[in-house]
């Protein structure tokens, strides 16, 4: 039962809300938690965290400002949205970087007790902004949430330090009234985080009741009111919010139970990839083995040397770790094994932006490693997403005994949204053969569909063989320097990942197959180009969008495609890699949509582009 029953003063269908302050004060958790009950509450939703940099930026400084933003509906939500309806900001620092983005009415919460001199020194304020008229075109509210805080537990025994650190909970408990969120999911959530501490976890439920009772009883939100966003109407079926990186995680083990293959996933820690071996680390029971290696360049090793042994192996890095992995890609490619490799993008180039998203690396995952080294590369489009695209990656790698690179990157590593689990039926099993039979046994016999050759597990009587980095001949594997042999063996590399082109799903088309202009996107520009086009598309404006899903091999009638739209646009977080291929292969007039400021495309920005090459229509009404 819900601690009160607010009265509804207004209801809306959608909101995005942005928790912004300083790294310690524990806006990811404060997000995170508030998204979880959303997705109970049957929102439909978006998330985008967004860490500081630094690991340990000073305390109230511009450089360690965290925020977590998040938008949920009553209707499909495609993006975390682009700008804020409410900010809550815990620090002069997290206003200062975030109160930009607020829409203007917008209602901004602040923190009164962290406005102090010094604070405000840190953030580059001379003038509290509270004491002028440069927040005056939102609806501020002033609380001191630290001091109600300490208030609220003033006889708990807690230190001031630890007191203090559960102020987050008091704006969570407020933003729970504001939007009418049911409390108790999150009290039983609270003592289960802190189970290990009960004094701390009854802390935090003191905190979050005062908060939400602050926002029931204290007139200064009496101008805002309760808002409810209704639940969204949803395919019938079982739900869980979830990351991109532990959809990611599930996806390779489920690849390789389809498979019925155990897998091996071999990694080394690096932003923002890391938590893809942490979560695989949970699933010992399904056939994983994780190991962490000592650099990058033994993880990719060791995971082709497990797929050698018959298992699936696995590695997942970002692009610089990607870049140290290219001799051992290569390697792989020579040997022809199955192998998945994970690239978590990320801002660069060298270390470059380690928590913000990119997508930077195309160019990388295409063509970063030395000689004719031609992989599959498949590009997940939303944090659900990552699982089915997982699964993909793995049944190509092992139908065409081929490495396939996974692209995501960190906003889809990170941002989370409702997944509906797929049932047994909808899963379809492609058990692995090994080769058994030593009779007329050659390495490179290939399947004549696939190219691929077959795979053998060590040990199977008859059937030692030799493979290696040095050429081999095109039949028997023994080694070769023969110039045309090369250059056969590079052919039929590449002649087998052409070939993956043939199991259809390259692209997803929106709209007509005609027209006046085709947004094409990949990866996570997914979501806002969606939205940009629907609403451009409302407004009577002809226009469509391809989503690529591969993007080696291309999809083999993608040209066509291209040339029967009189403008091609290519928004990419990065300078215009895709806009390159697309010009190089199909010889059509791409325009590029470059953004690389480390953070996602806002929905505004693509319908800015795309009205600004398209005429307005007239909409007919019914």
């Amino acid at each position: 039962m819900q601690l009160h029953e607010g009265k509804v003063e207004r209801e809306v269908e959608s909101v995005v809300i942005r928790f912004c302050g300083d790294s310690g004060d524990g806006m990811q958790l404060t997000g995170a938690d508030f998204t979880r009950v959303t997705a109970l509450a049957g929102n439909d939703l978006s998330t985008l965290p967004d860490f500081p940099a630094e690991i340990r930026a000073p305390a109230g400084t511009l450089a360690g400002v965290s925020g977590y933003q998040l938008q949920f509906a009553s209707r499909d939500v495609y993006t975390p949205g682009d700008e804020p309806d409410v900010l809550i900001a815990m620090n002069p620092a997290a206003l200062k970087t975030n109160v930009g983005d607020l829409v203007t009415g917008g209602t901004l919460i602040v923190n009164t007790a962290a406005f102090t001199k010094s604070n405000l020194q840190k953030a580059g304020y001379e003038v509290s902004p509270l004491e002028d008229d440069s927040l005056a075109r939102y609806k501020v509210y002033r609380v001191d949430v630290t001091g109600l805080t300490k208030l609220a537990l003033k006889d708990s025994g807690l230190d001031n330090k630890s007191a203090d650190r559960c102020k987050n909970f008091f704006a969570l408990g407020m933003t729970f009234w504001m939007f009418d969120r049911p409390v108790e999911p999150e009290i039983a959530a609270i003592r289960a985080k802190f189970k290990k501490s009960a004094a701390l976890a009854e802390a935090n439920i003191t905190v979050f009741k005062a908060g939400y009772h602050y926002g029931e009883t204290a007139e200064v939100f009496s101008e805002t009111g309760a808002i409810r966003v209704r639940a969204a109407p949803i395919v019938k079926g079982r739900y869980r919010n979830i990351m991109g990186n532990p959809a990611t995680a599930i996806g390779l083990v489920t690849g390789a139970r389809l498979a019925g293959l155990d897998l091996v996933f071999a990694g080394y820690p690096i932003t923002p990839a890391s938590s893809i071996l942490h979560e695989l680390a949970n699933y010992r029971a399904y056939g994983v083995t994780t190991f962490q290696a000592e650099d990058e360049i033994a993880a990719a090793c060791a995971a082709i040397g497990a797929s050698f042994g018959g298992a699936l192996g696995v590695t997942a890095s970002s692009g610089p770790g990607i870049a140290l992995k290219g001799e051992a890609i290569g390697l792989a490619v020579s040997l022809e094994l199955p192998l998945v490799i994970v690239n978590v993008q990320r801002g660069g180039p060298s270390t470059g932006l380690p928590t913000k998203t990119e997508q930077a690396d195309l160019m990388q995952a295409l063509y970063g490693r030395n000689g004719e080294c031609p992989v599959p590369v498949i590009a997940a489009k939303t944090p659900a997403d990552c699982f089915h695209a997982a699964v993909e990656a793995a049944r190509i790698a092992v139908k065409y005994m081929t490495p396939v690179m996974l692209l995501t990157d960190g906003y889809l590593a990170n941002g989370s949204e409702p997944w509906k689990l797929p049932t047994e039926d909808e899963l379809e099993p492609f058990p692995t053969a090994f080769r058994t039979d030593p009779n007329d046994y050659q390495v490179y016999r290939r399947n004549e569909a696939t190219l691929a050759r077959e795979w053998v597990r060590p040990g199977t009587p008859g059937l030692a063989h030799r493979i290696g980095g040095i050429e081999k001949d095109a039949l028997t594997g023994n080694i070769s320097y023969d110039p045309e042999n090369h250059e056969k063996m590079c052919e039929l590399r590449a002649a087998k990942v052409a070939r993956v082109a043939s199991e259809g799903g390259g692209y997803e088309l929106f709209g007509p197959g005609d027209g006046e202009l085709l947004v094409v996107g990949w990866g996570s520009t997914y979501g806002a180009i969606t939205q940009a086009v629907a609403t451009a598309r409302a407004s009577g404006r002809s226009v469509s969008s391809l989503h690529l899903r591969w993007l080696n091999p291309l999809p083999a009638d993608l040209g066509d495609v291209l040339r029967r739209f009189k403008r091609v646009l290519v928004p990419e977080l990065n300078l215009g890699q895709l806009v390159h291929l697309l010009r190089s292969r199909f010889l059509v007039d791409a325009e590029p949509l470059t953004k690389i400021q480390g953070q996602p495309f806002k929905i505004s920005e693509l319908t800015r582009a795309i009205d600004a090459r398209t005429a307005a229509r007239p909409v007919a009404r019914a």
